[in-house]
């Protein structure tokens, strides 16, 4: 029962958490909302007793993606003398966000260590643990699934630095092919000029 309640507490933070990342105007209080989505959604995961996919997105998403995100969010284009102002008006947002995550995680910690929940019904997950399941079955039964989705990743890097490095005008760029084609001939110039002795006047 407690781990119901859980369910439908987490359930109606993430999908606030989800509606305030589009529906704020200020980025920065959009990418908290979307971290505090983020946790809630690996919380979901952990009380699925999916442990491996809740640990992955905290570390992958909140813990490296959003906060790179919320930094250059923070720092683009903003003058050195607004940028105390900034954290001093992100500050409540932010507070909020932390406290939710705290109690979310002091209540998983709490159904962990005072209820004992059932063992899953599939033997496998319960011989090698879901992370040696999920790696089984994930290139064995779902390995076509997990090449289109790598594929798809890497089709959107490549159209991402394509994007980013299209001809602007009045925007320097760098042409890699061309500097790894230098020379150092090209780069380099001696000047070779007759030495001159001093002057009378300048003689001590």
């Amino acid at each position: 029962m407690t781990q119901q309640i859980l369910f439908y507490a987490f359930a109606a933070v993430l999908v606030a958490s989800a509606l305030a990342v589009i529906t704020l105007k200020n980025s920065v209080h959009a990418a908290l909302s979307l971290v505090l989505t983020f946790f809630t959604a690996a919380g979901i995961w952990i009380l699925m007793e999916a442990e491996f996919l809740g640990l992955a997105l905290i570390v992958v998403y909140v813990g490296a993606v959003m906060v790179l995100f919320l930094f250059v969010v923070m720092m683009l284009d903003i003058k050195p003398e607004s940028m105390r102002e900034g954290f001093i008006r992100f500050l409540p947002v932010g507070v909020i966000v932390a406290v939710v995550m705290l109690v979310e995680m002091l209540s998983l910690i709490g159904l962990k260590s005072l209820q004992a929940l059932p063992l899953p019904e599939n033997p496998a997950i319960a011989a090698g643990g879901n992370t040696a399941w999920l790696g089984k079955a994930l290139f064995t039964q779902f390995l076509l699934p997990f090449e289109i989705a790598a594929l798809i990743l890497t089709v959107a890097l490549i159209a991402a630095v394509t994007l980013t490095l299209r001809k602007r005008s009045g925007v320097r760029t760098q042409k890699p092919s061309q500097q790894v084609l230098v020379q150092r001939d090209e780069r380099l110039r001696v000047v070779k000029m007759a030495s001159e002795g001093p002057k009378n006047g300048d003689a001590a």
